[in-house]
């Protein structure tokens, strides 16, 4: 296995809602078996509690776009718990470094979104286009948008800008006993 990431799979934070989280990722494992995969989380409660906390004491653009990142950092733990052999890491080092020792990296973004801060402060950026900008700065071959429902199934406002030209993409559900394509 190259050191490189062939597949990014984003996974909505809705899928935690359900308590066969680890039976509904199944697939990743086995996905890992033949390609390098990072697994990117997205928001789920933890953006919804930033959400709920900004519109009650009206927090700016950027400070709720750095809290809502820093939530995807705790789903990642949450992943990273649930995996066999997963890692959270923080930055390209260190998905490399999981890749090379055979574990499934895990992403909590903030880290490296801070340094580099390539997105707009708002809520039209959600974990979707986070993962759009991880694949396009790894040069992955594919990105997956794995949401909990077919309903869910949309993009935020700034994913067709976040998507790098030519990055195939689709979103899934995990539904039924196998992933379903929805996109």
């Amino acid at each position: 296995m190259s050191r490189g990431v062939d597949l990014v799979i984003k996974v909505g934070g809705s899928l935690a809602r359900d308590g066969r989280l680890a039976e509904r990722l199944r697939p990743i494992q086995l996905l890992r078996e033949r390609q390098a995969v990072l697994v990117v989380p997205g928001g789920g409660a933890f953006a919804d509690t930033v959400r709920a906390v900004s519109a009650r004491h009206g927090l700016g653009g950027s400070t709720a776009h750095w809290m809502a990142i820093l939530g995807m950092d705790q789903y990642a733990h949450v992943l990273g718990d649930v995996f066999v052999r997963g890692v959270v890491v923080r930055r390209p080092a260190g998905i490399a470094r999981a890749l090379v020792e055979g574990s499934l990296p895990v992403l909590a973004p903030f880290e490296w979104i801070h340094d580099v801060d390539p997105l707009p402060h708002s809520w039209s950026v959600t974990g979707d286009s986070i993962a759009a900008w991880v694949a396009g700065e790894l040069a992955a071959r594919k990105l997956i948008l794995l949401k909990s429902r077919a309903d869910r199934a949309g993009v935020d406002g700034y994913f067709p800008k976040a998507l790098p030209s030519g990055l195939e993409w689709e979103t899934l559900t995990p539904d039924s006993a196998e992933w379903q394509r929805i996109t």
